[in-house]
């Protein structure tokens, strides 16, 4: 596998041609009304049906909580035993067609032991959850290498190859690297190199592009449609971006609450939708960011940064003091107005999320963090921390990985009402500005006593939200709030995020690749490249005529 051979890929427009030159070849995967059911009795997949081919893409989209990625989870035995699995699965082998053993009993682990990752492999939607947080990157690499196989004398150089192949640079660096000192691109790429160390027959690709800006997500499914080609690999891909399975698929099943509503050629469904839902998901409008009169603009400043500078220490001396130190955001200034939101854009990697976490004051023991941050009129950079503890309620922030940020010990409720017990608010309080906190976000009362675990990851990121807006602060940072959401709940959120603006004028720094949502919710945009601001100014202005080449690259991309 070379990168040589990957730049070919878009060039050569092969995406939907699968299905001619393979109409004739036996399934990989025979899926047969494939059914799961809670103990309580609630369905969550009802007789799910399909057949794949060598060659194919199917990809499957559907809602948040849809029954898409437990469909495919439960091909390789990962559902938990009070989940009831029903339905036939047979994967081709030597001797024909294999019944693979989904159904709950002893022998199911054992039997599947063989066909995970080497039969059918899988790149799973949340990899700061997937990857293991005490051991470098290229050990988990390895430990891939390993189960197929491969000499141990060849880890390292195979290892440098996978992650060149899915455009890490430096890959020989990336190695000793932990995840937390990967940016969440970075992450979901190495998780996919992962997957393809084994070469697996068949793919499951769980949202493998969530956390990438989108020049990263064509590179990367390029990638994989090229792999699965040059490896005779067929592959699953589930998502919620249209724009993507539009492009990249050959198939399409459109799930809706574990109902299959529409299936076929990717073409024909999205040239002719038959069902109602489908046709909604294909029209999906964001609607317009709020416009402002002379009179608005007159708002104070919430917000102004000042030659703002990141760096981190990446080599230090035999007595502990650092000697190099990496510029991860370089000069930079904003100024964000009451009510108003900003957009920061940019690549994976690019220091967009470093600048969030400046923005919060939490790299105090990780970087050096010079320059000015005035948050209503105080510099919060010169605060102590216990100065600094009084000022939190007033700035808040959503991570981009829910799962990560959120603990899975504690109920929605323990959650959501952490900051105003940390505040000292009683519990009758608590309680009730818990439940209008999920009101807002739209997630039902009863999710209160629930945990983490047991909701999916769209309905975890409102938790989060709601967790950010009972403090009810002036300053919201929000690092890919939607980046993890089906495309109507994002069109839900970004309509809820649009209120809450209005209503209460809170103002966002917006940190996405989705640039469609930062267009539908910014008033203002930053483009950042290598920790630098290249370009910014009225979001429609950089829309409509973008300054700099990398922002009309950017820009370009996000227009299949």
């Amino acid at each position: 596998m070379t990168t040589d051979n990957m730049t070919t890929a878009p060039e050569q427009n092969t995406y939907l041609n699968h299905n001619d030159s393979n109409s004739q070849n036996e399934p990989m995967l025979i899926v047969d009304k494939l059914s799961i059911v809670t103990n309580a009795g609630v369905t969550l997949v009802d007789e799910l049906s399909y057949e794949l081919r060598q060659g194919q893409t199917l990809a499957i989209v559907g809602e948040s909580g849809s029954g898409k990625s437990i469909a495919s989870l439960a091909l390789l035995g990962l559902l938990p035993d009070s989940l009831t699995v029903a339905g036939e699965v047979k994967l081709a082998s030597s001797a024909g067609m294999d019944n693979l053993p989904i159904i709950n009993n002893k022998k199911r682990n054992a039997a599947l032991r063989l066909i995970r990752g080497q039969r059918i492999g899988m790149v799973f939607q949340e990899p700061m959850t997937a990857l293991n947080p005490l051991h470098t990157v290229g050990k988990q690499i390895a430990e891939s290498l390993h189960l197929s196989a491969v000499p141990k004398k060849q880890w390292r150089e195979k290892s440098i190859a996978l992650l060149d192949d899915v455009n890490i640079t430096d890959p020989a660096d990336k190695l000793n690297r932990y995840p937390h000192e990967l940016s969440g691109g970075q992450r979901q790429r190495v998780m996919i190199a992962m997957a393809l160390a084994q070469q697996p027959d068949i793919l499951i690709a769980d949202e493998p592009t969530t956390a990438l800006d989108v020049t990263l997500q064509h590179e990367i499914l390029d990638l994989l449609d090229t792999l699965k080609r040059q490896h005779h690999m067929a592959m699953i891909l589930i998502s919620h971006d249209l724009n993507l399975v539009r492009r990249y698929s050959d198939d399409v099943i459109v799930m809706r609450q574990g109902q299959t509503i529409e299936q076929g050629q990717t073409a024909a469904v999205f040239n002719q939708p038959k069902a109602d839902y489908t046709r909604t998901l294909i029209r999906q409008d964001f609607g317009q960011a709020l416009s402002f009169n002379d009179e608005h603009n007159q708002q104070p400043v919430v917000l102004q940064v000042n030659n703002l500078q990141v760096q981190f220490p990446i080599e230090k001396s035999l007595f502990g003091a650092t000697k190099c130190w990496f510029n991860a955001v370089k000069d930079l200034d904003m100024s964000l107005q009451k009510g108003q939101a900003l957009g920061i854009v940019g690549e994976s990697g690019s220091g967009k999320t470093t600048i969030a976490l400046a923005l919060s004051q939490l790299l105090s023991n990780q970087a050096r963090v010079n320059g000015q941050i005035i948050v209503n009129g105080q510099d919060i950079t010169a605060l102590s921390k216990r100065e600094l503890r009084t000022l939190r309620a007033q700035i808040q922030m959503v991570f981009q990985d829910p799962f990560a940020s959120i603990n899975p010990r504690m109920t929605v409720m323990q959650i959501v009402e952490e900051g105003l017990l940390v505040q000292g608010v009683n519990k009758p309080a608590r309680q009730q500005a818990v439940m209008e906190s999920l009101a807002t976000v739209h997630l039902p009362l009863e999710f209160a006593q629930r945990y983490p675990h047991e909701l999916s990851g769209g309905q975890r990121q409102r938790v989060a939200l709601a967790r950010a807006l009972i403090m009810q602060p002036s300053l919201l940072i929000l690092d890919e709030p939607t980046s993890a959401l089906d495309s109507t709940t994002q069109v839900t959120v970004v309509n809820l995020l649009r209120e809450i603006q209005q209503k209460l004028q809170i103002s966002y720094v917006f940190i996405s690749h989705d640039l469609k949502v930062v267009r539908a919710l910014c008033q203002h945009m930053m483009v950042i490249k290598d920790g630098m601001c290249i370009e910014s100014g009225r979001s429609e202005a950089v829309f409509n005529n973008p300054q700099h080449p990398y922002a009309r690259q950017l820009l370009q991309a996000s227009v299949i």
